[in-house]
């Protein structure tokens, strides 16, 4: 007997400004939408496919009538595909993200930013293909992959 991890729910104040900020950030689509929730994802999953294998979790976002408290004990870490990290910043900054501090101090390989709620998440190195040295890639490109950025472990 086992589980499948398939929703991760963040508790918001608008989930339709919130879906509408991570569906353009991370290319997804809503797939279900109703009361005071709505859900995106990259796939459209099928009681089938979650059984048959672990598959991509959705993101839901409920709404709540409380505030936040603090720094996030969860956030999501993005990695661009197709663009360098600082101009993958700039896109996300575009679509309503603010840089954040969380004490991750000036070195590190990753961008800490926040959503438009607050909700901290990181910006990794891309992991778009090199260019030829005539079209170096900018900031990130070489740098190693670090994992658990926002605590900075």
């Amino acid at each position: 007997m086992t589980s499948r991890f398939t929703e991760l729910v963040v508790d918001c104040h608008d989930p339709e400004r919130l879906a509408a900020f991570w569906c353009a950030a991370l290319d997804f689509q809503v797939i279900d939408r109703g009361g005071d929730k709505v859900e995106i994802a990259s796939w459209v999953p099928t009681a089938e496919d979650v059984r048959a294998r672990q598959m991509p979790p959705t993101l839901l976002f409920v709404r709540v009538p409380e505030g936040r408290g603090g720094k996030n004990r969860l956030h999501l870490d993005i990695s661009p595909i197709d663009a360098a990290t600082d101009q993958e910043v700039a896109r996300l900054l575009a679509l309503g993200a603010t840089p954040a501090d969380v004490g991750q101090g000036p070195d590190r390989s990753w961008v800490v930013m926040a959503d438009p709620e607050g909700n901290e998440f990181c910006v990794l190195r891309t992991l778009a293909p090199p260019r030829s040295p005539a079209g170096a890639r900018g900031s990130g490109a070489d740098a190693p992959r670090e994992r658990g950025s926002v605590t900075g472990n």
